[in-house]
């Protein structure tokens, strides 16, 4: 289970338990997710800790939805590497491997083979029909005006309203870089056999009244 993990062993532990997961449970954001995201309070340092790092900077792009992720609220302590997990549902069969499907048979006469056989043919023919979730990428942009005068309200109006399928607009800020000029920082989840970043970038440059420039600041896969 997580514990402080506003401390470098909790987010040592965040960024191990998710080197290999894309969310605290499950294939989506849930409620889980928002738990462990409120607790760790302000994003990991990327140079130490990478996976939790990419994994903060995902679920901050689902700040407007919190109230809306599926899942039961808990605190974060539920909720790690030594948390219980539930019981998978029925058709769940990811998180099954074979031999959970049939249990610990004592039984080793034909028949009971026989049936076991059958039942683990239908059980992979089931899994590879099973639609892949496509691969995606979170992606954080840096759009930089022509000068201080540049309204980047409508800058970042602009930004949202580019539309594509397979692309999920999330959160954004102000950052200065001088001159009392602040660029647009802006998140984003693309579909990568959807989306490509220079014809996302193409987009954005269209709005050459406001824009100058637009930068990946960071490209992490999901």
């Amino acid at each position: 289970m997580f514990s402080n993990l506003t401390s470098p062993a909790g987010l040592e532990a965040l960024n191990n338990f998710l080197a290999d997961k894309s969310y605290i449970e499950g294939y989506n954001a849930s409620q889980a997710d928002v738990a462990v995201y409120k607790a760790v309070g302000s994003a990991p340092n990327a140079a130490k800790y990478p996976n939790a790092a990419r994994w903060y900077a995902h679920i901050a792009s689902f700040a407007n939805e919190f109230a809306s992720l599926p899942g039961e609220k808990k605190p974060a302590s539920a909720y790690g590497p030594a948390a219980p997990k539930s019981a998978p549902a029925a058709d769940d069969d990811d998180d099954d491997d074979d031999d959970d499907l049939f249990g610990s048979d004592s039984e080793t006469d034909e028949e009971a083979e026989k049936l076991k056989a059958q039942r683990l043919a239908e059980y992979r023919k089931k899994k590879a029909a099973k639609p892949q979730e496509a691969a995606k990428s979170l992606v954080i942009l840096d759009v930089k005006p022509w000068d201080d005068e540049t309204p980047m309200a409508e800058l970042e109006k602009g930004v949202r309203e580019v539309a594509m399928d397979g692309l999920l607009w999330g959160s954004s800020k102000l950052v200065d870089i001088g001159y009392g000029i602040k660029k647009l920082q802006i998140t984003c989840v693309i579909e990568d056999a959807k989306v490509g970043t220079d014809d996302l970038i193409d987009e954005i440059m269209e709005l050459s009244d406001y824009v100058q420039s637009v930068d990946i600041a960071s490209f992490n896969k999901l």
